[in-house]
Parts: structure tokens; C-alpha cells; sequence
């Protein structure tokens, strides 16, 4: 997998202030803020750092948390977990296995069939429609 690397100058450059903030420095957005928490529309979430494929909204699921959720990245590759001491908690970080964009966090308690839960912020995703649009 081809990988992008910029300085933290450049991506901000690149980035919204909201991007950088979540993507770069590992920030959260307010939950029920994201602009495709509710969204149901058919296509392939991209890295909004990077546009590497990262879900496809088959996977999507609506688990009431306030950020979009997935049950599984669209392949072994898209994406990487750490673990995450941050906060007082001990969690595991998504990141974009492509440019290492923080995306959220992954949970064991999703839906069948991988019972995970990952919890992405709306922010560091384009939804790329079935027929090509960016929404």
C-alpha cells in the first residue's frame, strides 16, 4: 500500500481548521455533529486526508452514539488500530493505514458479523456515492 507523508505544515494547509484538529492531532468532533452520523446513502467512505477507501456504507450501522459507525473497514488494509491510553481510558485508535489520519476508535460491542464497533468522526471522511458523487 502506497503511503502519503506531509509535514503537520502541510496538512494544515491542506485541512480544514476541524479536519486538522481531528485528523491530525487526534481531536473528537461533538457527537450528533457529523454530517453522515444519519446518512443511509449507498457508497464508499474515503480518507478526507488521503482518499484511500477506508468503509462501505454496507457496513454502516446506526448504533445511537452520535458518530457514524461501521462494523468492519473495507479490507484488512484500509486501516490500523493502536492502542490508546488517552483520557483516563484505555481504547484502541483507528488511524488511516495510508497517511495515519486519526479517524476514532474501534469497539467490541457492534452488530453481528464482527460484533465491532467502530466509531468514526464524520469529519474525516468524503462519502464517494455508487454513482461517483462527493457528498
Amino acid at each position: 500500500m502506497q503511503t502519503t507523508e506531509k509535514t503537520l505544515e502541510q496538512w494544515r494547509e491542506m485541512l480544514d481548521p476541524e479536519q486538522y484538529r481531528v485528523c491530525r492531532l487526534a481531536g473528537t468532533e461533538r457527537p450528533f455533529t457529523g454530517k453522515y452520523n444519519t446518512v443511509k446513502t449507498t457508497g464508499i467512505y474515503h480518507c478526507i486526508c488521503c482518499d484511500a477507501a477506508l468503509f462501505d456504507s454496507h457496513a454502516k450501522f446506526d448504533s445511537g452514539c452520535g458518530w457514524p459507525s461501521f462494523y468492519e473497514p473495507i479490507g484488512e488494509q484500509a486501516v490500523v488500530e493502536v492502542r490508546d491510553t488517552t483520557h483516563g481510558m484505555i481504547r484502541t485508535e483507528v488511524r488511516c493505514a495510508s497517511c495515519n489520519a486519526h479517524l476514532g476508535h474501534v469497539f467490541p460491542d457492534g452488530p453481528p458479523p464482527t460484533g465491532l464497533r467502530y466509531c468514526i468522526n464524520s469529519v474525516c471522511l468524503q462519502l464517494v456515492t455508487s454513482e461517483g458523487e462527493r457528498v
